[in-house]
């Protein structure tokens, strides 16, 4: 099957959906999921938006927190707009109609999260604001944007020098491909947070948007800094699903089973640190056998405020009543990812990327809370902006890159996913060694994954293509943190425990043919504008 458009999307997040409403009304715009439209990470998102629209705030604040978070390995004019721009579209988001959570006086109810020196945390509907988001952007679509569900998007269709980018390949449940072509394709898939046992994410969260990217030729960033949250709720001898940062932000105390404060005199915040703070604080007391506790027997109307939360309590058998919810770190989400300029455009032309599956340079080494949310709303819209004054396009070239070998049918059948990442976790997760990392960059290796980069996958059913991205991002991942011998935010290495003032700003890029060390903290790659 053949399907044109003037902008494909690939992703049904909050993203995507931005980047959908604020493009061209008589552009025809495709959505396209590998699931359902309402199953993505900004759909169960349970943190709200940051944003300054308090008085008694500022924009200088929200920056100086996001660069501490983050430790300064950021693209600061990036931060500066983030914080300036996310301001405008979020009040933007209100006054279209998003009904966010206020006080008994009207005013919105702001919050506090781990990292912030202010409340300016927006919710809608206490802890389902990505929920309420994501439904009102669907409400409120335009009709010029088609969303296809079920189909998987899984390479890109290149000209035949493979300079180009012009639409994507999917794949349905069935087998059926289809060719979906459009002078601008968006990448808004997502990180790649079920490449971990443990996880926040949707577990089709396998890092699509990445491998597609990275196998069609372009440069890739900082894959090494994953972050791991801290609280997700740990019963039945699993992680069962996210208790947001907002329950600290309201007053709830991490405890081990003696009922020691666990993060007494760890950092200056306490409970309410940075996430790689709070994260490693746990792992170790968990390692050593002891468990760790959100106590929330200090909170009044927890489950008024908290009711997504109190609803996966009682799924999993947690009572709310005793205040003890037992928790443990999970992958959340990835701070690198494909190569973006400030509009979002790739280093291929015809191909952008935003949310989480981008590396923007707004996050640094460790996403500040609720910040995610607020990149997608702002880079949504900045995209759209960009690719409007590009519409319409002109005609695409005729002649289309084919790979030499298709991966045969069983590729990818010598391994499960479970063994994937549990291999994942065990070489690239909270704590890093060189020799658990060279050790699984070398069984991905002898697996096949540099033959699995470079060939087509048209014969493979959906489940090994997941397999096959999820081994690409586990592969970039560890090779870049084995290249940094440092630690840093979210990336922890134990031969090397301290930040090193040498690393500061430095980036590890990937692209097929290399992976290599740019720049300081200012130098960034100028991705050519393409018309």
């Amino acid at each position: 099957m053949n399907r044109q458009a003037d902008v494909i999307i690939v992703g049904s997040g909050l993203a995507a959906l931005q980047l959908a409403h604020h493009l061209h009304s008589t552009s025809h715009v495709i959505i396209l999921t590998k699931t359902k439209i309402r199953q993505s990470n900004s759909y169960i998102a349970q943190g709200g938006i940051a944003a300054v629209i308090d008085k008694g705030d500022s924009i200088h604040s929200h920056v100086e927190d996001t660069l501490n978070a983050g430790r300064h390995h950021h693209f600061i004019e990036e931060v500066e707009r983030l914080a300036d721009e996310g301001a405008a579209a979020v009040k933007e988001l209100i006054a279209g109609g998003l009904h966010i959570d206020r006080d008994a006086d009207g005013q919105p109810s702001l919050g506090l999260e781990g990292a912030h020196s202010a409340k300016r945390i927006i919710h809608s509907g206490g802890d389902a604001t990505g929920r309420h988001t994501v439904e009102h952007l669907l409400a409120t679509l335009p009709e010029n944007v088609e969303i296809i569900e079920g189909e998987m998007a899984y390479d890109c269709l290149l000209s035949e020098d493979r300079s180009l980018c012009m639409g994507v390949k999917t794949k349905s449940k069935e087998g059926v491909i289809s060719y979906c072509w459009a002078p601008h394709v968006v990448i808004a898939t997502g990180g790649a947070g079920a490449v971990y046992p443990a996880t926040s994410n949707q577990p089709t969260m396998t890092g699509d948007g990445v491998a597609i990217a990275f196998r069609a030729g372009a440069e890739i960033a900082d894959m090494e800094f994953v972050q791991f949250h801290p609280t997700l709720l740990f019963a039945n001898g699993a992680a069962q699903g996210l208790i947001s940062e907002a329950v600290r932000g309201a007053g709830a105390k991490l405890i081990d089973g003696s009922g020691s404060l666990l993060m007494e005199g760890v950092h200056p915040l306490k409970d309410l640190a940075p996430r790689h703070i709070a994260a490693y604080e746990i792992y170790k007391a968990r390692t050593k056998g002891k468990e760790v506790f959100l106590d929330i027997r200090g909170m009044e109307h927890f489950e008024k405020q908290f009711p997504t939360i109190t609803a996966l309590c009682k799924r999993n058998g947690v009572s709310i009543s005793d205040g003890l919810l037992p928790v443990a770190p999970g992958s959340h989400f990835l701070m690198g990812g494909i190569s973006v300029d400030s509009n979002g455009c790739t280093t291929i032309p015809g191909l952008y990327a935003v949310g989480e599956a981008a590396h923007s340079g707004v996050h640094g080494a460790n996403r500040l809370a609720s910040n995610s949310l607020l990149e997608g709303i702002v880079y949504g819209r900045r995209l759209a902006a960009f690719i409007n004054r590009r519409l319409p396009a002109s005609q695409l070239p005729a002649r289309v890159f084919y790979y030499d070998s298709q991966l045969p049918a069983e590729s990818a059948g010598g391994f499960s996913k479970e063994e994937l990442r549990n291999r994942t976790m065990k070489a690239a997760g909270i704590i890093r060694t060189p020799e658990n990392l060279q050790s699984h960059v070398r069984y991905l290796e002898a697996l096949g994954v540099r033959e699995w980069i470079e060939s087509g996958l048209d014969e493979l059913e959906q489940e090994a293509i997941e397999k096959i991205y999820m081994s690409i991002n586990s592969y970039l991942i560890s090779r870049a943190a084995l290249l940094r011998t440092e630690s840093r935010g979210a990336h922890i290495r134990t031969d090397f425990m301290a930040e090193e003032v040498h690393w500061r700003g430095k980036r590890v890029i990937q692209t097929k043919d290399r992976i290599n060390i740019r720049g300081g903290q200012h130098e960034r790659n100028p991705i050519r504008i393409h018309a």
